[in-house]
């Protein structure tokens, strides 16, 4: 039987959570070529020397595969992961407790690195570069500092804003990764990989289609082959095809450029509230009701990326792309506003 036309199999539980589908090793992890090979040469020039990978600083827009690299490292080089993410660690002795327990040669995860706690940054300084954590012992004159030795482990810090990474903490990274958008046909081989491994029948056409709606992200490509499997499901044959994506994604509002309703209300907004703009992120913020955080990390990279948004030293504006696809006409005689 053809790949292709497996029928889908949905098991309880299979939407909660990616992990199953997940790659495990380099060799299945799709796209990003020369992040892979780099990274391939220093896990087994550190498995070579029987040594802990040095320490990797991982940075990218949500959904493009941070966490699962440092799982990928850490079964690359037969090592156990210890996840955590910066807000958990509040105090000192969180951090302590984590390092101290752990075994030799250990993947340490940080999520959202960016917002540990500056007492928490600097005990991680020693850490990164002893193997040792600063510790005091008593209070007032009687205090002193004694240094508590942890196993040799790999830091992998992972963060969405990586321009907020204090210069200290970053030049203590000695491998640096930034995780770029995928392209179409990267997107393509990992919806398949992912239809193949949930037993979701997909045909050529339809892949590719979706492939090119997943806004470059892995995350959004495997979600909406699970909603079309659903659709597939319950009003179709069972198999995903063109024509159930093209009615999926028509239902979820998601047009062939993989903007959702609010990427386009953020773009009609700027075109019919501000001519186009210039207009700073909180008032745009405000004007969509969304929150400032998400307008910035979720929505804007990936519309500026499309060339649909432009960020200037005066605020935000439209180009001409944005227009055409919103079915809109510049208008050359509207005010350009300068608002912060």
């Amino acid at each position: 039987m053809d790949d292709k036309l497996l029928v889908p199999d949905a098991s309880p539980g299979e939407d909660i959570a990616d992990t199953g589908i997940r790659p495990q090793y380099l060799q299945d992890f799709q796209g990003q070529k020369e992040l892979k090979d780099n990274l391939s040469i220093f896990i087994t020039a550190a498995r070579e020397r029987n040594e802990p990978l040095d320490h990797v600083f991982i940075s990218g827009p949500p959904g493009l595969g941070k966490t699962t690299l440092a799982n990928i490292m850490a079964n690359e080089l037969g090592a156990e992961i210890k996840v955590t993410s910066a807000p958990a660690l509040d105090k000192p002795k969180d951090l302590a407790g984590l390092l101290t327990t752990i075994p030799d040669k250990t993947v340490f995860f940080i999520d959202e690195i960016h917002r540990l706690k500056p007492v928490i940054e600097e005990m991680l300084y020693i850490a990164m570069e002893d193997y040792e954590l600063d510790w005091i012992i008593g209070q007032g004159p009687a205090a002193r500092t004694v240094r508590i030795p942890v196993p040799p482990f790999t830091l992998v810090g992972a963060t969405t804003k990586p321009g907020r990474i204090s210069g200290p903490l970053f030049s203590r990274f000695g491998i640096t990764i930034r995780i770029d958008y995928y392209g179409h046909d990267e997107l393509n081989r990992i919806v398949k990989r992912s239809a193949g491994i949930l037993g979701i029948g997909i045909d050529d056409d339809a892949s590719a289609l979706l492939a090119r709606c997943s806004r470059g992200t892995p995350r959004v490509a495997n979600r909406l082959l699970r909603r079309m499997r659903d659709f597939a499901q319950v009003e179709g044959s069972g198999l995903v095809t063109r024509h159930v994506v093209e009615n999926g994604l028509e239902r979820l509002r998601i047009d062939l450029e993989g903007l959702e309703e609010q990427d386009r209300r953020i773009l009609a907004a700027i075109i019919d509230r501000y001519g186009g703009g210039p207009v700073g992120a909180e008032t745009l913020a405000i004007s969509i009701g969304e929150g400032i955080d998400a307008l910035e990390d979720f929505y804007e990279p990936y519309l500026i990326q499309k060339g649909f948004l432009q960020r200037t030293p005066r605020g935000r504006t439209v180009t001409d792309l944005a227009y055409r696809h919103l079915g809109r006409k510049p208008d050359s005689n509207a005010d350009q506003p300068f608002l912060l």
